[in-house]
């Protein structure tokens, strides 16, 4: 088979593929009963990394170069990172909630690259002399590597600001598997003690507005606000739970959402330091200077310093929740800038020159 229509087929059925693999993943996160359907769609975001990889391989035997050259091939290349960080992340948590949200980002990407960039733009042509180097494939794939991770990880933020809308839910602990406390309005402290005031609920039987709550040992507080939902014990007396926000479907979904976003955030920013330096080690062998202030490096720069606050006020300062989230969601959209703004828009040493 010739290796261009090849790569037509592949980059079609990835789309296709990915099209139906975002309609399960919905369908699951409403009717999470559904036999063999959360497999299926697990199975779907690996049919389509399958078919990318071998669409990148097709274009590598092609042009002899690794396929980075291009905004299609990178484009494909990024749609194959989300879903290798994707699969990733499922197998560590155990979690579909991931796909909800994956899964229609890379399929978007994918009919872009398929549907909307110009012909010429999809053919693969002959290296110009600045990237014929070895650091095209360790400098490009790392930096596209830690936007997947990165760019997945800040959807998850904002699936979290969503679940989280209207209500000041603050999660602490729960990152570092320490336990911790959740605040919605409430406060469920990390010993197990409830602020019955923060609660809603009748203290007439205890002076001080304290009742003790003794966790199952485990240190997860998710037991405390699960029995708390809809009863109280206070001194043997039942109390019925006044305020109906504290739901404990979305703590738990929130809880996933933040711990999930989080790590694979923090495995992109070893990516994307990698990547930088990889490439300011490039620019000094290709055009004889480490940093130029090119409008590509700016952004990256921005970019790393967006995710590094992120990082920092999580690790150093113990944030967690809504403020860590807003940071990360600001990020998805400096990260899309870096990539794909300053590429088509910008006029540097990184543009691909497609609307100026």
């Amino acid at each position: 088979m010739d290796l261009v229509v090849l790569e037509n087929w592949l980059d079609n059925s990835a789309f296709a593929v990915l099209f139906l693999t975002m309609i399960a993943y919905w369908v699951g996160a409403v009717f999470p009963n559904i036999p063999y359907l959360q497999g299926l769609s697990t199975a779907g975001i690996a049919i389509a990394n399958l078919s990318i990889a071998s669409l990148l391989g097709a274009r590598w035997l092609e042009g002899g170069y690794f396929p980075l050259s291009n905004l299609y091939e990178s484009l494909f290349f990024l749609v194959w990172g989300i879903t290798a960080v994707h699969l990733l992340a499922e197998f560590n948590t155990r979690s579909r909630l991931v796909g909800v949200f994956t899964a229609p980002v890379g399929m978007m990407i994918t009919a872009f690259a398929t549907l909307s960039l110009p012909q010429e733009m999809q053919v693969s042509e002959p290296l110009v002399p600045a990237l014929k180097s070895n650091w095209l494939m360790m400098h490009v794939s790392v930096m596209m590597l830690s936007y997947a991770a990165l760019m997945v990880g800040s959807l998850l933020a904002i699936a979290f600001l969503v679940v989280t809308k209207g209500e000041n839910i603050q999660l602490q602990g729960s990152s570092f598997g320490a336990g911790g406390f959740r605040r919605n309005g409430y406060q469920l402290r990390k010993a197990g003690e409830v602020v019955l005031e923060d609660l809603g609920l009748n203290a007439e039987n205890n002076g001080n507005g304290l009742a003790s709550y003794q966790s199952n040992g485990n240190g997860n507080a998710s037991t405390a606000v699960l029995n708390l939902v809809e009863t109280s014990v206070i001194s043997g007396n039942t109390t019925i739970l006044d305020n109906p926000k504290l739901s404990p479907q979305r703590l738990s979904l929130a809880e996933t959402l933040d711990n999930i976003s989080y790590r694979i955030i923090g495995l992109g920013f070893p990516l994307l330091t990698i990547g930088i330096i990889a490439g300011a080690v490039w620019a000094n062998e290709a055009w004889g200077s480490y940093w130029s202030w090119d409008p590509k490096e700016t952004w990256a720069l921005i970019t790393w310093l967006v995710f590094a606050a992120y990082l920092h006020a999580r690790i150093t300062r113990g944030w967690q929740g809504r403020r860590p989230a807003i940071l990360a969601a600001t990020g998805f959209v400096v990260v899309w800038v870096c990539y794909l703004g300053v590429n088509l828009l910008g006029k540097g040493l990184h543009s691909y020159g497609w609307f100026l």
